[in-house]
């Protein structure tokens, strides 16, 4: 439409500001291009200077031009408004200091100094264009007007000027202004359907509807063989009252072409307002079935009537009975039932009525990735690791950039205890990493990686995964504490560990798995009384000791308290605490000798 089009022009105009320094035309040539413009001018006598006042002059600007090419802004400054001291009406002064002042946030000097430019050079047409630019940034629109319309009295191949006028005039709401520059471009492109749909826009916001329906009565009879032409009359017609006219026209269309999409629309809206549902709701099926309606209409009108149906309560029935309607008459379309899965989804309908459509989507579109997440999500959620991994192994074949997939096939891998299929797929993931990667799902590749590693004895692969998961997200907490406490048990750089398990408890203060490891580091540094601290508070909060979603055994942390404690000197208290550790770690030969021999044992 016109007005869109056009309010591009509006607001290319007011972003002129960041250009305003880097100035429109080349320094010299537009100071001689002024001198010239002014010599011919019979507007205004400006005095001439003297032969030595205009050579000071010449070489003071040529000098602020230089500095102003090298970006020395400041030295460019000084020397114009030196250059104003020397001739208080060089136009060509005022118009680059004008531009300083701009990017100085001094507004009210800098439009002095472009009108100020602008009167000592009428002809100059750059300084006059500025101005009108300046005026549109600061909403001054009948100052605007006022420049554009010199502008195009002096150039009147400029189409664009008059576009500029015609949004102006409608912004200061001068429709009969903004009517008679339609009808200038209209001398110059001849009638379309552009300036008369525009002209009888303007026409309806005067409340002229006779002069509206006019004009596209017009156009209809000079495309009389267009039937989009004569159905545009009739919503000109429906908009201004005449129904029944209107009706006439659309039903003499609908003879010609039953699948007028344009007519059958603006029927619905009329019955709609008529409140006549029944009648809306057929011709809404009707477009939908339709074999003009694109794609895009579709959504469009089906999106239509999820909002009404929202508002009026948001029975879903109707809606779901619509898109079966539409699905069932097109079995080629993806766009629908990805726009029904999403409907269904936002009601919260059960997953079992809403995969049987994310299954007919992957049947149309095996690559589509979004309905085959959405499927792995309700197999996760099932618990059922086959089906994501099938549904992933899948992806990989259409989507194989996707990390996604191959996470979520690696953690089911990695859950079912399938070691190397989990590592395979995740390598192969990483192999797919980006620099714009999502570093969440990067990190989680090389902290699970890093376990997986590590619990195949392949330890120096696993702390260089676990070094490349704190590259992409050092804050990773589960990799943090996992690293901290692998590098203890090696008794390896342990103030690096205490500083990341340091991380850990900061961020999760409850956790007894972390603060267990801040503890074990700290015990491994011989700082006992320290350790038996944050021991304690590892098991005022062993509730929480939870991996992967699964309570684990608190046997560890069981042992690593009697070992503190032994330290501590509460020998009594290190027994009990390895006797509860047994409980849950009968296996344990170490542990069984503590307890046989009532004395910590290293292991």
């Amino acid at each position: 439409m016109w007005s869109m089009a056009l309010m591009v022009v509006i607001i290319g105009l007011s972003s002129c500001a960041a250009g305003l320094v880097g100035g429109m035309v080349g320094g010299w040539a537009a100071y001689n291009k002024n001198k010239l413009a002014a010599s011919q001018s019979q507007e205004k006598v400006v005095p001439k200077l003297s032969p030595e006042d205009q050579r000071l002059y010449d070489h003071y600007f040529l000098d602020a031009m230089v500095e102003r090419q090298k970006g020395n802004s400041d030295a460019a400054f000084d020397l114009l408004r030196h250059c104003l001291d020397i001739n208080p009406n060089a136009a060509e002064a005022y118009y680059y200091l004008a531009q300083y002042y701009s990017a100085l946030k001094d507004n009210d000097t800098s439009i002095a100094y472009f009108q100020k430019a602008s009167a000592l050079a009428p002809h100059n047409e750059t300084y006059l264009e500025t101005l009108a630019q300046v005026y549109v940034r600061q909403q001054n629109f009948q100052g605007a007007i006022s420049a554009i319309e010199r502008l195009y009295d002096r150039n009147k191949d400029r189409e664009d000027l008059l576009e500029m006028l015609f949004q102006l005039y409608q912004q200061v709401q001068d429709y009969p202004q903004a009517i008679g520059v339609l009808e200038r471009i209209e001398k110059i492109d001849g009638k379309n359907e552009r300036i008369s749909v525009a002209k009888s826009e303007v026409y309806t916001r005067m409340n002229n509807g006779k002069a509206a329906i006019a004009e596209m009565a017009e156009l209809a009879r000079q495309y009389p063989n267009d039937l989009n032409y004569l159905a545009m009359y009739g919503e000109s017609l429906m908009m201004n009252g005449e129904q029944k006219k209107a009706l006439e026209i659309y039903d003499k269309i609908l003879k010609e072409e039953p699948d007028n999409n344009r007519v059958l629309m603006s029927l619905r809206t009329y019955h709609q307002a008529m409140e006549n549902s029944e009648v809306a709701d057929s011709l809404t099926l009707r477009v939908l079935l339709g074999k003009n309606t694109s794609q895009e209409e579709k959504v469009h009108l089906i999106r239509q009537v999820i909002g009404a149906n929202e508002r009026a309560g948001g029975d879903s029935t109707e809606v779901l009975g619509l898109f079966r309607r539409v699905m069932d008459a097109d079995t080629t379309d993806v766009d629908i039932p990805l726009l029904c899965a999403t409907y269904m989804d936002l009601k919260k309908m059960p997953a079992d009525s809403i995969k049987p459509v994310l299954n007919h989507i992957l049947d149309l579109a095996p690559d589509n990735s979004a309905a085959r997440l959405h499927l792995v999500g309700y197999a996760w959620a099932d618990g059922d690791k086959d089906r994501v991994i099938e549904l992933c192994q899948t992806a990989r074949q259409y989507n194989p950039d996707d990390m996604a997939f191959y996470y979520y096939q690696g953690i089911a891998y990695y859950q079912r205890d399938s070691l190397d299929q989990a590592l395979s797929t995740f390598q192969n993931g990483v192999s797919v990493i980006k620099e714009d990667s999502n570093p969440d799902i990067v990190s989680d590749f090389y902290e699970v990686m890093g376990e997986i590693l590590h619990k195949k004895d392949r330890v120096t692969e696993a702390f260089a995964a676990y070094d490349s998961c704190l590259q992409w997200k050092p804050d990773n907490i589960p990799c943090l504490n996992n690293y901290a406490y692998y590098l203890s048990l090696r008794n390896e750089q342990l103030d690096r560990a205490e500083l990341m398990s340091h991380k850990t408890i900061k961020a999760e203060p409850k956790n007894a798995t972390y603060l267990d490891t801040y503890a074990w580091i700290l015990f491994m540094q011989q700082r006992y009384t320290e350790s038996k601290i944050y021991i304690d508070q590892a098991l005022q909060n062993l509730d929480t000791v939870v991996v992967n979603g699964d309570t684990i055994s608190n046997s560890a942390i069981f042992e690593h308290a009697g070992d503190i404690y032994w330290h501590c000197d509460n020998h009594d208290k290190a027994l009990s605490f390895w006797e509860d550790a047994l409980k849950g770690d009968s296996e344990n030969k170490v542990l069984i000798r503590k307890i046989k021999l009532k004395k910590y044992l290293k292991e």
